[in-house]
């Protein structure tokens, strides 16, 4: 039989459904079809291939012996083809997918905000995010790119891509500024950088101190904590923009350069190419906002 000649795949499966199920109204209930649209479909089919494929028994249906046959080749053919269209489609989402890793305060308080911009230009890129800071393990955690605070040596193979120097400064709910101003608050810092509020403090001789120094995990907290009004939080620029652009925080003495920077950074080929450089040209743009 050539290609040509094989019966249309509608009719087939119409077969092998009612043969699987034993039943033309099971059939037509799993294809969302009338009972009559199967009907035809298998009469067609038997008359395409020169044999029947049913006989009546009793009040149903009984496979004859071709249509056994060819109901055991069908079953494993659309099992088959099922797997397939898995493989490829799971191969397809791979190939598509992106993985970046991002320190958790800089996730938090900047990146996710701003991920529905990146998929809304790039829909067909999968972007799966990993927070964790210092280091990366690229290979064993299958990482793509990933942001981070250069405060530590980069390994020869490693390339990076700047994306904005680090700025900080004292946010606080606006209710709280006079007490700020008073020297009469909570300072908030990060267990990250236990020492920044004494640095700043040191190059602010004009900016009182505080009553107490309360440290959190991470800068993401202290931010939500001066948001909740806890206090007063030395916070990079980045996790602060956000809030300050919208009246939520208040930095009366602004945001100071503290010689660090963040970048991005990837193993492997020397320039980034394909979905790759796609997310990293819109960092790029989104850095440049702050």
């Amino acid at each position: 039989m050539r290609r040509s000649e094989i019966p249309s795949l509608d009719d087939l499966r119409a077969f092998e459904t009612t043969a699987r199920l034993g039943s033309v109204r099971l059939a037509a209930n799993s294809l969302a079809l009338t009972h009559g649209a199967v009907s035809r479909r298998i009469t067609k089919l038997s008359e395409d291939l020169g044999f029947k494929l049913f006989e009546k028994s009793g009040r149903g249906l009984r496979l004859t012996a071709s249509g056994e046959v060819l109901n055991l080749t069908l079953g494993r053919f659309f099992t088959e083809l099922a797997t397939t269209v898995e493989s490829l489609r799971a191969a397809n989402a791979q190939q598509n997918s992106l993985v970046l890793s991002c320190e958790p305060s800089v996730a938090m308080r900047w990146l996710i905000p701003r991920l529905a911009n990146f998929q809304a230009v790039h829909p067909d890129i999968a972007l799966h995010l990993s927070v964790a800071g210092g280091p990366v393990e690229f290979r064993r955690d299958r990482i793509d790119l990933a942001i981070r605070r250069l405060d530590f040596a980069l390994p020869e193979a490693w390339h990076v891509r700047r994306l904005f120097s680090e700025r900080v400064g004292p946010v606080m709910s606006p209710q709280l500024a006079p007490v700020f101003a008073s020297g009469n608050y909570i300072a908030l810092g990060s267990k990250t950088r236990a020492d920044a509020w004494s640095r700043w403090l040191s190059t602010h001789p004009s900016v009182r101190r505080p009553t107490e120094i309360r440290f959190y995990d991470h800068h993401f907290l202290i931010v939500e904590a001066a948001l909740a009004g806890l206090g007063v939080a030395l916070s990079p620029r980045v996790l602060a923009t956000d809030d300050v652009d919208r009246g939520r925080l208040i930095a009366p003495a602004g945001f100071d350069p503290d010689e660090s920077h963040y970048g991005l950074i990837w193993a492997g080929e020397t320039e980034l190419s394909g979905k790759a450089n796609y997310l990293a040209l819109w960092l790029q743009e989104q850095c440049n906002l702050i």
